[in-house]
């Protein structure tokens, strides 16, 4: 079994940073593809950022490029999402997801999920 623990979020202005934490524990003998996702008010759930074990690639949706940045630190068994330049929008609760199954990353088919960090960017 997997764990996933996010940790970061808060509260924070608009132009602000954050850096989220997800630290994976349980079988941990293997690397695995990461994900964050976010769900704001209302919203459905998106995919934010993507970081694939085997070659370290990384995506993210339109609305982040540029502003966030997702990093695995394999020491650690943590991912991190470091976020810059918030706006009013990126105000979700985030999430953490891990051993991505296939399909489109952004489509949430995970097999591990964390209980979710918030933030709140105010304007």
């Amino acid at each position: 079994q997997v764990q996933l623990a996010e940790s970061g979020g808060g509260s924070v202005q608009a132009g602000g940073s954050l850096t989220l934490s997800c630290t994976i524990s349980g079988d941990i003998n293997r690397r695995y593809d990461t994900a964050w996702f976010r769900q704001g008010p209302g919203k459905e759930r998106e995919g934010v950022a993507l970081f694939v074990a085997v070659n370290n690639m990384t995506d993210y949706t339109a609305s982040v490029k540029g502003r966030f940045t997702i990093s695995q630190d394999n020491a650690q068994n943590t991912v991190y999402l470091r976020m810059t330049s918030l706006k009013s929008e990126d105000t979700a609760m985030y999430y953490c997801a891990a051993d991505w199954r296939g399909g489109p990353w952004s489509k949430g088919e995970y097999n591990y999920w964390g209980q979710g960090t918030q933030v709140t960017v105010s304007s």
